[in-house]
């Protein structure tokens, strides 16, 4: 019997990488999926990479891992780019003969205008945005590049702090309130409909870059409104603010991704939060 192909799916231990590698049985079925964690291979080790990937051989590599929050980035821009630029572009020379699917993300926007196609121009405001943007490019260059931008993931991580919806829980956990503000917009989606998602433009051959977020442009404030009836027994605090108020590094107000091009690909509909927390009660959010 012929062996199934492998794919590499790097950052397994983060929130999207892991949903990708547990909907594999169920969404690719024909892969044999190797998920990657800081455990297995350090992905700045090149040399160590290089024969990991000779060992292995994957027919198919799926990043994900990445430094994705913007205070770390903003702490370190050095490494950022390390992370964020660099790795990606030895794994894409890694994977020049295989499709190569990678993540970015709706804050390569400016978000002065809303419901990005992706034909829009970039304008990063953030050092993670910037060091995305200039992976995109890097990424764009590889001849079977899928480049995902997506917006807010939410679900259930293995470290328990990957989604948007457990980074409020653990807040109101310790007894934190939370301020959130009503003129910044995202589109949030559930990690589980972006891995399904992913794999089916992965069956369909689908090349360049592709937006794939949730249907409903919420803002901060309605987001964490959503979180908190999830979650009474934490009695969850939430203040309105607005982005007028805020004084640190520059936040684009509203990056929400128009989904057109993707959702003519898919199966099935990207929900909008607030439609699939309703339809799905029963999942932990």
């Amino acid at each position: 019997m012929a062996t199934s192909p492998l794919a590499w799916v790097t950052g397994a231990g983060g929130l999207i990488g892991n949903s990708l590698v547990e909907l594999a049985p169920r969404c690719a079925p024909a892969w044999r999926v190797r998920g990657l964690r800081r455990a297995d291979a350090d992905l700045t080790d090149f040399a160590t990479l290089q024969r990991l990937h000779r060992q292995d051989r994957p027919q198919l590599i799926i990043h994900c891992a990445a430094l994705s929050r913007s205070p770390d980035c903003e702490a370190d821009p050095e490494l950022a780019r390390r992370l964020n630029v660099e790795v990606t572009r030895q794994l894409a020379e890694l994977g020049a003969g295989v499709p190569f699917v990678w993540f970015s993300t709706d804050l390569v926007f400016d978000g002065r205008q809303g419901q990005y196609t992706e034909a829009a121009t970039p304008n990063p405001l953030s050092v993670y945005a910037e060091t995305k943007h200039a992976a995109e490019q890097v990424v764009l260059a590889h001849p079977q590049a899928l480049v995902i931008r997506t917006s807010l993931n939410g679900g259930t991580s293995p470290t328990g702090d990957r989604g948007f919806n457990e980074q409020m829980r653990r807040a109101w956990q310790a007894g934190q309130s939370l301020r959130l503000f009503t003129d910044e917009f995202r589109s949030p989606l559930p990690a589980s409909a972006t891995a399904r998602a992913v794999w089916e433009l992965v069956h369909s051959e689908a090349r360049g870059i592709y937006h794939v977020a949730g249907a409903e442009r919420l803002s901060r404030w309605e987001i964490g409104q959503l979180v908190a009836a999830r979650c009474p027994e934490l009695n969850p605090r939430l203040a309105a603010a607005s982005l007028q108020e805020y004084a640190g590094a520059p936040r684009p107000p509203d990056t929400s991704l128009d989904c057109t091009k993707a959702q003519q690909r898919l199966s099935f509909p990207l929900p909008g939060l607030r439609a699939w927390l309703a339809a799905h009660p029963e999942i932990p959010f």
